[in-house]
């Protein structure tokens, strides 16, 4: 997590928490595979280093579901292994709304997933 306490304070704090949240919670509309298209614009649109930081750690997220569902899609067709690909689904619902809590309890700093593969 990287901290921008002091540095980035003059930026507003509502729209901080709105776009950072948005970033993070459009993966629950990723059936439509549309929802990276919110965090992208984000991140293009924003000059806010904590917003850019957030909206490209909600894109590595989105990469990293769409990565596992293949993954554990393929295994469960082989080895009908339906509690894997339930992980998923728990995980890409559970971890963005922990990351939405994190960033509304502090704001000036950007939310990192653990475990996953960072492409930006």
């Amino acid at each position: 997590m990287v901290n921008y306490q002091n540095q980035y304070a003059e930026y507003d704090q509502d729209k901080r928490k709105l776009l950072s949240s948005l970033s993070h919670g459009a993966i629950f509309i990723s059936t439509l595979w549309i929802s990276v298209l919110v965090p992208l614009g984000i991140l293009l649109v924003s000059d806010d280093p904590v917003v850019k930081e957030n909206a490209r750690e909600s894109l590595n997220f989105h990469f990293n579901i769409w990565l596992y569902e293949l993954i554990f899609g393929f295994l469960t067709i082989i080895l009908i292994g339906y509690p894997l690909l339930g992980i998923v689904v728990l995980l890409s619902w559970i971890l963005p709304i922990l990351a939405i809590i994190k960033i509304f309890a502090n704001p000036n700093e950007s939310y990192r997933y653990s475990f996953i593969f960072r492409l930006l």
